[in-house]
């Protein structure tokens, strides 16, 4: 019961300041908390804890919980981006997500070319094969749990482990395109045999041809959701000069 009062508080609670609806600066007092949401002050120090380390929150002694800037957030947190996708943010969080995607992905390709083992590379054959069978099928749950699994293949084929560890993020925003209807009802076929072309130039070696068939495949994912931020303007992003 406690874990579940847990998740529901932090749920309540992360994606009420992500929406704006807990806005900057607004301060919150434990014991107000836990009379409100009904839970008890334990859960209310544990959610605060996970909150304080996504960078959401801080706590001032005598004053109560304050919310932060979203310039001190935690943005590749897997929780704080299902978060942002699932409130009013989806458009932008997608947007980010999507050129995050399109920078690393086509080189993670390429590299999982240059350094992939057999076995790696044969896993991808069968998956993008896989994937084309059960997308022309009209599958779309088991055609989104193919299509995390080929992504976290090639960034882990990869041999970067910073890209390895991009994975989760990339589920979230494959999961939440499938959860929020952003994804076709039948996968286009270009985009299915492109997969199957990237695990293909894998196979091969073939790094150019596996840079370029992902490069396209994110260029079609990124044609099929654009409209989602094509009317918001781009955050305002002020480098701090000490830092650098």
């Amino acid at each position: 019961m406690a874990t579940t009062l847990h998740h529901r508080l932090l749920d309540q609670l992360g994606s009420q300041i992500t929406s704006g609806e807990l806005p900057l600066g607004t301060v919150l007092r434990a014991d107000e908390l836990s009379h409100e949401r009904g839970v008890s002050r334990s859960v209310v120090r544990e959610v605060t804890r996970v909150l304080q380390s996504l960078g959401m929150v801080t706590t001032i002694k005598r004053v109560g919980i304050r919310v932060q800037p979203a310039s001190e957030w935690k943005l590749f947190d897997p929780l704080l981006i299902r978060w942002r996708l699932s409130v009013g943010s989806t458009g932008g969080q997608l947007r980010s997500l999507t050129e995050l995607r399109s920078a690393v992905e086509p080189r993670a390709a390429e590299l999982a070319a240059l350094h992939r083992d057999d076995r790696t590379a044969a896993r991808l054959l069968n998956l993008a094969v896989d994937m084309r069978e059960v997308g022309n099928a009209g599958d779309l749950g088991r055609f989104l749990e193919l299509d995390i699994d080929f992504h976290r293949l090639v960034l882990s084929a990869s041999g970067n482990e910073m890209f390895a560890q991009l994975d989760l993020v990339i589920a979230e925003v494959l999961t939440a395109r499938t959860v929020q209807g952003l994804m076709p009802r039948q996968p286009h076929p270009d985009a299915l045999d492109l997969h199957v072309r990237t695990a293909e130039a894998i196979w091969a070696r073939d790094a150019g041809a596996a840079h370029s068939a992902m490069d396209r495949i994110m260029r079609r994912t990124t044609a099929e959701v654009s409209q989602e931020w094509e009317h918001l303007p781009r955050p305002s992003i002020t480098a701090d000069p000490a830092s650098g």
